[in-house]
């Protein structure tokens, strides 16, 4: 009887296990610009989306897939063409940016246009940089293309999973990525980290930690966003005119702004 017993509860932390390895919970990473379909909803462009509006970063599954929502029933929106997610205007050439919330070691970043793959970036394992940038060429295409771009993770068995509805040929240019983050290169650049000690607006290191909620107060209560700030949930802040809620505590980054991390931020007006 008591073997019996073990040898269930030994099954049931299987299963246990397996459920959360496969949980989304963790994930972080997700294509700013051109804005793929977990930013559009994230940002209100799509309405209805379900759970992938608050946490666009976390489309996760195993490697291999070639849907838009990893195959997340809670995310399954995404993969939905049907709806009528805005189109950005490109060029025969466009920059993807990416958000990196967590940067997971990376083996390789792969793009696709149906069932081929038009470019690869690798990374041999190394750390990424907090934003990372891909040149991609389009020029095999034009009109109404949707771009399957995949981050596999070096360590794991898993892949971040990302669709972007572009418009090629209707204009536009290479997308980049507001104050984007310094060095950037087509691959990933060099992890950009805080500095051991706060910037001053003369960029005269002080001996001061990182800011806390800094800013110039702007309408209800919200400071305007700033770098290398620290920031918890549910404080608010302005930039460019739209006041955003944090969503998570973090100490911001330049590339972080606001509308290109609405994962860490909600807009709430």
């Amino acid at each position: 009887m008591r073997r019996t017993l073990t040898t269930s509860l030994l099954a049931l932390g299987t299963v246990a296990g397996s459920l959360v390895i496969a949980s989304p919970a963790s994930a972080h990473g997700y294509i700013s610009s051109p804005p793929s379909r977990q930013a559009n909803c994230a940002s209100g462009a799509v309405k209805d989306c379900g759970a992938i509006q608050y946490e666009p970063q976390s489309v996760e599954g195993p490697k291999g897939l070639t849907s838009c929502d990893a195959d997340i029933p809670g995310f399954a929106a995404l993969d939905e063409d049907s709806r009528n997610w805005p189109a950005t205007d490109v060029g025969k050439s466009t920059t993807f940016n990416w958000v990196l919330t967590a940067r997971h070691k990376t083996t390789t970043w792969q793009y696709f246009v149906g069932n081929k793959k038009i470019a690869e970036f690798n990374d041999n394992g190394a750390q990424p940089a907090a934003t990372v940038r891909h040149q991609v060429d389009l020029s095999a295409y034009s009109g109404r293309t949707k771009v399957l771009a995949v981050w596999n993770i070096a360590d794991t068995p898993m892949a971040f999973y990302n669709c972007v509805d572009l418009n090629v040929g209707g204009g536009g240019g290479s997308t980049t990525p507001v104050n984007p983050a310094p060095s950037p290169s087509q691959t990933s650049a060099a992890p950009v980290q805080p500095p051991a000690t706060s910037p001053s607006p003369s960029a005269s290191a002080t001996t001061s930690a990182p800011a806390t909620g800094g800013g110039n107060t702007g309408g209800g209560g919200a400071t305007t966003w700033k770098s290398w700030t620290a920031y918890k949930t549910g404080d608010k802040v302005t930039f460019d005119g739209v006041t955003y809620e944090c969503r998570q505590g973090h100490t911001t980054l330049p590339g972080w702004e606001p509308p290109i991390v609405l994962a860490l931020w909600l807009p709430i007006k």
